[in-house]
């Protein structure tokens, strides 16, 4: 379908103006996500990405994805909703030690969908649309460390990680941190900050979490596939209103939780509140390049009966009564990698060990340097005795 076509049925969706904040909640089922693997159909369209991925959505993903291929192509999807086809990824997580790195699993990944109030007609996102915050050459801190989401105001931040933890006296981060040596905490969060905490994340069923807010205002003018350039914040508005700049569309905002089961891992490294062992696929030990991509496969008459009836909150819009389309229970959809490694990354046994990151990337940042260009055989499952909880639940908690 052409994009004018695509932007005529978008724009005959129902819409009006939201005159209260709601939100809810975007589960997904099985056991495992869609697939993994150096695939990034936004940044790297045709070709392999430089990193590896844990990709989560409709089974349509592919190397290249343009207006509703994803909604006109899908079977399947590891979303609960039965239409939404829209492909969710970030770059996958790894425990690095002694020159060897061992796979994080995905424990579970939870997507909010903030309907906010405001003036502007609020509407569902149009096929096709491709938006990627963060940036995987990042080795730096950024203006904030708690999350603020106002570009025009000092300290703007809108990725961090949360450690929830059994105790909260241990600081997630070292005090005074600037950002140079370690991560910096969120003054307003013991339990947040920037960058990878430097102590163990053990929650109840709440590891390490990846925390990610997208923009909710999109440009038409910019077009689809414009990542750099079509989306913007909105603006305060007073009382409570959030409105997006003229000429633009106000869509959902979007925040990732990503939460990587590190707690299997606590036995294999001790915590000395100075540094941690986790680094991304794209060899980044310091946590400040951590991103994120979103890829619209919705029918948009599905989000947008969402959008104005559905304030589920955290019970998740699963459970919300009027979803055209109805629910998914698949738990088998997944699809194979597009790009094949040389090591099988994607089935790999719980501490199985490789010697090299995918696409053999070095370390980078703090004292590894700031490239972003491998360094570090397999050994037997195991599940540490503190970590039993972790093992026993289901990927979607």
């Amino acid at each position: 379908m052409k994009t004018a076509s695509i932007l005529s049925t978008f724009a005959a969706v129902a819409a009006a103006s939201h005159d209260s904040s709601t939100f809810a909640v975007l589960r997904f089922n099985g056991q495992k996500p869609l697939t993994e693997g150096r695939m990034d159909p936004i940044v790297n369209p045709g070709t392999a990405s430089k990193h590896y991925h844990m990709i989560q959505g409709g089974d349509a993903f592919s190397l290249n994805v343009e207006g509703d291929q994803l909604l006109k192509n899908g079977k399947c999807t590891t979303a609960k909703i039965a239409r939404d086809f829209s492909n969710y990824w970030v770059p996958q997580l790894f425990f690095a030690k002694d020159g060897n790195y061992q796979k994080v699993p995905v424990f579970y990944m939870n997507v909010y969908y903030f309907f906010q109030k405001t003036h502007d007609d609020l509407v569902a996102f149009p096929p096709g649309l491709k938006i990627l915050v963060g940036d995987a050459d990042k080795r730096t801190p950024p203006a904030g460390s708690g999350v603020q989401l106002n570009p025009d105001q000092p300290g703007f931040n809108n990725i961090q990680f949360t450690c929830p933890a059994s105790d909260y006296n241990v600081p997630a981060y070292p005090p005074g941190s600037d950002g140079s040596t370690a991560g910096i905490q969120d003054p307003q969060n013991k339990g947040a900050g920037v960058g990878f905490p430097t102590k163990k994340c053990n929650g109840y069923a709440s590891p390490l979490r990846q925390d990610l807010h997208f923009p909710s205002c999109y440009n038409p003018k910019a077009g689809l596939d414009d990542y750099k350039n079509n989306m913007a914040w909105p603006k305060d508005a007073g009382n409570g209103y959030m409105d997006c700049p003229e000429g633009y569309i106000h869509v959902p905002h979007l925040f990732y939780e990503v939460y990587w089961n590190t707690p299997e891992f606590d036995d294999q490294w001790t915590e000395d509140g100075k540094t941690q062992p986790f680094v991304f696929s794209n060899g980044d030990t310091t946590g400040f390049s951590s991103h994120a991509d979103f890829v619209s496969g919705w029918d948009t008459n599905t989000l947008q009966a969402i959008i104005d009836t559905c304030d589920a909150g955290t019970r998740g819009m699963d459970t919300c009564p009027q979803i055209p389309g109805g629910l998914s229970t698949d738990n088998s959809c997944n699809i194979a990698p597009q790009i094949v490694e040389p090591v099988n990354y994607l089935t790999s046994s719980l501490f199985q060990k490789f010697s090299a990151l995918p696409n053999n990337l070095s370390l980078s940042g703090w004292s590894f340097g700031a490239g972003s260009s491998a360094s570090r055989r397999p050994a037997r499952p195991h599940c540490p005795p503190q970590a039993q909880r972790l093992c026993r639940s289901p990927l979607n908690g």
